[in-house]
């Protein structure tokens, strides 16, 4: 039985002073000040001096080790005690031989495939809590967003495309209903279990009633609303006129 020693840095590897001191300051308020979480990257420490993480490459591994607590790419913070594992060395040496196969350091992903992720595995493996919440919270916030974005991208398409399926559903529906009720009422042989002659007045009233609302439903063309127009002007103009001819008549 050995302890599970977490060591956390302050992401300043950008290249740039003037950023990772902005780094810094960001973490010392969001976790220093409020306790949120912060920019960090993570390393375990078990059997020995060094300690285990992950990150990018092009080729080969993202698994790899330095001695615990210097890592010249980041700026040491602090550690934590997670708890004491009940795996032997062995074990430990196979889950990490295990693990440097899994995780090619080509598949890195900022948000939903770091360090931290990978500390989270081997705390799982090793049977030892999670590291704290605040270390991975700002990768998981985003990751949680980009889901929630495409989720909700998804279900817009998804009821944009039943609702046009059903209107296609019920316009093919009304159509087939009027071909029928008209065909019906225009003296066409009558089969077996239809309607007698005494009843072509209502087919006729529900095949116009019929038509009306397949009319309404589709879309009107230039030309009809071009009717449309005309018959509205030529309604405003009488009706006008007709106001004159009462103001005349009242005089």
């Amino acid at each position: 039985m050995t302890e599970v020693v977490l060591h956390i840095y302050d992401v300043t590897n950008s290249g740039s002073e003037k950023t990772n001191n902005t780094i810094v300051q960001i973490n010392r308020f969001f976790k220093d000040g409020i306790g949120l979480g912060g920019i960090f990257h993570s390393a375990l420490q078990v059997y020995g001096d060094d300690e285990w993480s992950y990150g990018y490459c092009e080729q080969g591994t993202g698994v790899f080790s330095c001695p615990s607590g210097k890592n010249p790419m980041y700026t040491y913070r602090e550690k934590i005690v997670l708890g004491k594992t009940d795996c032997t060395i062995f074990m430990v040496n196979q889950m990490l031989r295990e693990l440097s196969r899994e995780w090619p350091g080509h598949t890195y992903d900022l948000l939903s495939k770091n360090c931290n992720h990978f500390c989270d595995l081997l705390c799982d493996k090793l049977g030892v809590p999670k590291i704290p919440g605040w270390v991975n919270r700002f990768a998981n916030a985003g990751d949680t967003a980009l889901e929630v974005a495409g989720n909700t991208a998804m279900r817009m398409k998804q009821a944009k495309t039943e609702l046009v399926s059903a209107s296609k559903v019920a316009y093919r529906f009304l159509s087939n209903v009027t071909s029928n009720v008209t065909n019906g009422s225009n003296g066409s042989p009558q089969r077996t279990g239809t309607l007698n002659n005494s009843d072509n007045g209502n087919f006729k009233l529900q095949g116009s009633w019929f038509k009306g609302i397949l009319n309404t439903a589709k879309p009107s063309t230039s030309t009809e609303i071009g009717h449309k127009d005309e018959d509205a002007n030529h309604a405003i103009t009488n009706q006008k006129k007709q106001s004159r001819d009462s103001d005349v008549l009242l005089f």
